[in-house]
C-alpha cells in the first residue's frame, strides 16, 4: 500500500445507536472534567491568565475533533509546549506569544500540506515504547504537584519539578485516601457494569463524598477560577516587522515541532488501541488551523494529550462525537457551571490521572528488556529518561538517531563475499547485504587486486548500491583494478542501482556485464559513451 493510499484510509465506521451516543456523551464529560486542573495548570507555567489555557482547550480541543485525522484522541493546553512559552511570556508579554501560536499553526499547517506526517512512521518502535513510558512518568509527577502547598505542578509536566512543601499530614492522608477511592472505583466498576464510564462514576461518586460529608480537601477552585465568557477575536498586538519575526520564529519554530511530534506519537498509540487507522497529515492541518484560530482568540496553544486520550478512549469513545462534547462541555463549565466545577475535589482528577499512567505504562517492557537486542533496550531507556528530564521533541529525535546508527552498524558489519570461478574463468566475487556509506569501507576491503587474475566480476544478486557512497566505493576498486592493468565488471545490478549509476554519468568508468538470463546488467561503458557523442 501507498503512502497516499495510506492516508486515505477510512476509519472502521461505528453505527449511531443511543447506546454509543450516550458512551461517547459520557466520555466527553469526564475528559472535559479532567481538562479543566490541566489547563489551568498549564497556564499556570507558561505566565498567563487561566482562561487563556481554558480557551486554547476549547479551541484546540473542537477543531481537532471536528476536522483532525484521528477519531478518539483529544486535544488542547499541553505541558510541552508550556514550558517553551514561559520564556517568550516572561521577556516580550502575552501579546507575543499569540502572534508565536499563529505563526506555529501556520508552520504545522504548510507541515500537513506538504503531507510530512507519513515520516511519524520512521519512528522505531523502541522508540514509542521510551515515548508512551516517558509520558506516563511525566504524568505521574506533574500530578505530585497537587500534594504539595501551593497551585500544583511546578514543572509543567516534564521534569520532577517537586521543590515545594509537602501537604500537612492530615491533608495529605486525605488527599491520598480520596486518591486510592478514586483508583477503585475505576478499577473495581467495569467488572460489575459499563453503563457509566468508570472515571465519571469515580468523579462523582468522590465529589458527593466530599461535598456531601463536608471533607476539606484541595478542589479545582483552590487552583483558580474557571468563570468567563465567550472568547473574543482578539489580533495580536505586537508591531508587524521583522523584528518582531526574529523573536517568535524561533519560539513557533519548537512549539510546531513538539505539537506535532507528540500529537503524531499520540495518533500511532490511539490508533493501535482501537486497531483503526487515521490521517497523519490530517492531523497535521487539522492541528495547524486550531493554533491560527486559537491565537487569534487569545489562546496559548496546544497539541494531542495523551493523558486525556487514554481517558476518552477507555472511556469507550469511538468517534468524533465525544472530542466535540469534551470540548463544549468545557466551554459550558466557563459560562455556566464554573461554581460547580469549582467543588470538584482535586483528589478525584489526580486519581483519574494515576490510573492513565498505570494504563499508559508499556509494562510488558520489563518483560521483553532481556529479549530484545541490546541498543533497542537501550533505546527505550535513553528515551524514557530524556522524555522526562527534557523534552519529548528532542527524546524522539535522540532515539531516531540512536536507532538509525544501530541500523547501519549492523548493516555495515553484514556485508560479505563469496568467490567463485565464472565459465570463462574469470574470478566471481558474490557480493552479500546493502553497499551504503556504513558497509563501504569494508566493501573495499574484499577484493584482492594484486593477485586476482585479468577479469574480475562483482555480482550484486543479493545486493543493492544504495548511496553515493556505494558509488565511490565502486569507483575506488576500480581504479585499483586499473592501477594493475585488470578489469572489473559488474553484474545483476537491480533498477535503482541502474538509475544511480546513471546519475554518476562520468564518474563511473566500468565494465558491465550483458546479463542474458536474467536482462538486469547494462553496458554503461557503452551507454556513456553515446550520451558524450551526442551531446
Amino acid at each position: 500500500m501507498t503512502a497516499r493510499a495510506e492516508e486515505k484510509t477510512s476509519f472502521i465506521p461505528v453505527k449511531l445507536t443511543p447506546d454509543r451516543i450516550k458512551i461517547e456523551l459520557l466520555a466527553g464529560l469526564t475528559v472535559a472534567l479532567a481538562l479543566v486542573p490541566e489547563a489551568v495548570a498549564f497556564a499556570f507555567v507558561a505566565g498567563v491568565n487561566p482562561l487563556v489555557g481554558l480557551y486554547a482547550a476549547f479551541f484546540i480541543g473542537l477543531i481537532t475533533a471536528v476536522f483532525g485525522g484521528r477519531p478518539g484522541m483529544i486535544s488542547g493546553a499541553t505541558g510541552a509546549l508550556a514550558v517553551v512559552m514561559v520564556s517568550l511570556v516572561a521577556d516580550h508579554g502575552v501579546e507575543y506569544l499569540f502572534a508565536t501560536v499563529v505563526l506555529m499553526g501556520i508552520m504545522q499547517v504548510i507541515f500537513g500540506a506538504l503531507r510530512w506526517g507519513k515520516f511519524i512512521r520512521m519512528v522505531p518502535h523502541p522508540v514509542m515504547l521510551g515515548f508512551v513510558n516517558g509520558l506516563a512518568i511525566v504524568i505521574f509527577l506533574a500530578q505530585l504537584g497537587q500534594f504539595q502547598i501551593g497551585t500544583g505542578d511546578a514543572s509543567g509536566g516534564h521534569g520532577p519539578g517537586l521543590g515545594g512543601e509537602w501537604l500537612p499530614a492530615p491533608d495529605l492522608i486525605i488527599m491520598l485516601g480520596l486518591v486510592a477511592l478514586t483508583m477503585l472505583i475505576i478499577w473495581g466498576l467495569p467488572k460489575f457494569t459499563k453503563v457509566i464510564p468508570a472515571p465519571l462514576a469515580a468523579i462523582l461518586v468522590v465529589s458527593f463524598i466530599v461535598i456531601g460529608f463536608g471533607v476539606e480537601t484541595r478542589s479545582v477552585g483552590d487552583l483558580a477560577s474557571i468563570a468567563g465568557g465567550l472568547p473574543q477575536v482578539h489580533i495580536p498586538m505586537v508591531p508587524l516587522n521583522f523584528e518582531t519575526l526574529e523573536i517568535i520564529f524561533p519560539y513557533a519554530l519548537i512549539l510546531s515541532a513538539i505539537g506535532l511530534i507528540e500529537s503524531l506519537l499520540t495518533h500511532n498509540l490511539v490508533s493501535d488501541m482501537t486497531g483503526t487507522k487515521g490521517g497523519a497529515s490530517k492531523e497535521c492541518v487539522a492541528q495547524g488551523a486550531a493554533n491560527i484560530i486559537t491565537g487569534f482568540f487569545g489562546g496559548m496553544g496546544g497539541c494531542a494529550m495523551i493523558g486525556q486520550s487514554m481517558i476518552n478512549v477507555k472511556s469507550g469513545a469511538r468517534t468524533r462525537i465525544a472530542g466535540i462534547a469534551a470540548a463544549l462541555f468545557l466551554l459550558s463549565f466557563i459560562l455556566f457551571a464554573s461554581p460547580l466545577i469549582e467543588q470538584i475535589p482535586v483528589a478525584a482528577l489526580v486519581g483519574v490521572m494515576f490510573m492513565v499512567v498505570v494504563g499508559t505504562f508499556a509494562w510488558r517492557s520489563f518483560r521483553i528488556m532481556r529479549k530484545i537486542p541490546l541498543t533497542d533496550a537501550i533505546v527505550i531507556i535513553v528515551v524514557t529518561v530524556v522524555t522526562v528530564f527534557a523534552d519529548l521533541a528532542v527524546a524522539v529525535v535522540v532515539g531516531v538517531i540512536m536507532s538509525a546508527l544501530a541500523y547501519a552498524w549492523n548493516a555495515a558489519s553484514r556485508i560479505y563475499a563469496g568467490t567463485g570461478v565464472s565459465k570463462e574463468g574469470w574470478k566471481v566475487y558474490r557480493i552479500e547485504g546493502p553497499l551504503f556509506f556504513g558497509s563501504s569501507t569494508g566493501f573495499v576491503d574484499l577484493f584482492d587486486p594484486e593477485n586476482d587474475p585479468e577479469d574480475v566480476v562483482v555480482d550484486f544478486i543479493n545486493s543493492r548500491v544504495v548511496d553515493h557512497s556505494g558509488i565511490e566505493a565502486i569507483e575506488s576498486i576500480a581504479a585499483k583494478y586499473r592501477a594493475v592493468n585488470k578489469r572489473l565488471h559488474l553484474r545483476h545490478l537491480s533498477p535503482d542501482c541502474e538509475r544511480l549509476l546513471e546519475k554518476a554519468g562520468d564518474m563511473v568508468e566500468i565494465s558491465v556485464l550483458e546479463d542474458p538470463d536474467y536482462s538486469i546488467a547494462v553496458d554503461y561503458g557503452d551507454r556513456f559513451k553515446e550520451k558524450r557523442l551526442t551531446s
